[in-house]
């Protein structure tokens, strides 16, 4: 059965051809979209951010909801469009999301987006950086990555960006989309994660890069025991206490990396 397709309202159909460098997969299931939008409940009065609204699919069905929106987009083709079609609703910003300030835009941002996978990490990382001004984040990934991301301890998709992630975020995945709800369809199942950042002392006490060069170093060889490979990075920064390293690196948790970073002294290499 044929999915129905998004048509964005008011908007000029013209013809671009999906960029694979960008890694534009263009969301078309009517069904799918509506379903975001529900799970994002945007308001009158939100401060949404689009990252990447491509051809407007999603763009569209926000804009049913709220009276404007900001919107971020690297194609200078798409960002022409958007500026010529709907410059009095859409606040375009012609940008890459890799580099751009997203403090620049103010507080209590709510960024949604179909992500391009090929920069999902990186991209989400960078986006940390201004966890403080968001309320909260919704994407579609693929859904490989949005597993690891929600993972739990114990399993093999449990590893450094869970961690790192589950420390900053509460996350749950929303709802699973296939392959036919793009054009072109990519060759992996997608998802869409709902990511809220947390604030409190382990946030607060916990050096970021700190905690990131320990995640590294123990999930460096994680089918060996951490004494192999976490145990000489703990050495070479002087901790003294007790952590068993009679373990693999995802049967520790979130909360014990972290209280183990908080344990490290202050000022070692």
């Amino acid at each position: 059965m044929k999915r129905p397709s998004a048509r964005p309202r008011g908007a000029a159909q013209t013809t671009h051809v999906a960029r694979k460098r960008f890694g534009q997969h263009f969301l078309i299931d009517a069904q799918i979209i509506h379903g975001i939008v529900d799970c994002i409940a945007p308001e009158p009065g939100d401060r949404l951010v689009e990252i990447g609204p491509g051809l407007g699919a999603l763009t569209w069905a926000l804009l049913e909801r709220v009276p404007r929106l900001a919107a971020v987009e690297i194609d200078r083709d798409l960002a022409a469009r958007w500026r010529q079609q709907s410059p009095d609703r859409v606040e375009l910003i012609e940008a890459d999301a890799l580099t751009f300030d997203f403090a620049s835009l103010g507080a209590d941002l709510r960024l949604v987006g179909n992500l391009p996978y090929n920069i999902s990490t990186p991209l989400l990382f960078h986006l940390m950086d201004v966890a403080d001004r968001v309320r909260d984040q919704h994407f579609m990934l693929q859904k490989e990555v949005i597993d690891r991301m929600v993972a739990t301890p114990g399993g093999r998709d449990f590893g450094r960006l869970s961690v790192m992630l589950q420390w900053r975020y509460h996350m749950v995945n929303l709802l699973d989309v296939p392959p036919d709800s793009f054009d072109p369809p990519p060759k992996v199942d997608s998802a869409v994660v709902r990511m809220t950042p947390l604030s409190g002392s382990a946030l607060q006490c916990v050096d970021r890069a700190l905690l990131s060069a320990l995640v590294t170093a123990a999930f460096s060889q994680r089918r060996k025991l951490l004494r192999h490979s976490l145990g000489p990075w703990l050495d070479q920064h002087g901790y003294g206490g007790h952590f068993d390293l009679q373990r693999r690196a995802e049967e520790v948790s979130t909360a014990e990396y972290v209280a183990l970073a908080q344990a490290i002294p202050a000022g070692r290499p």
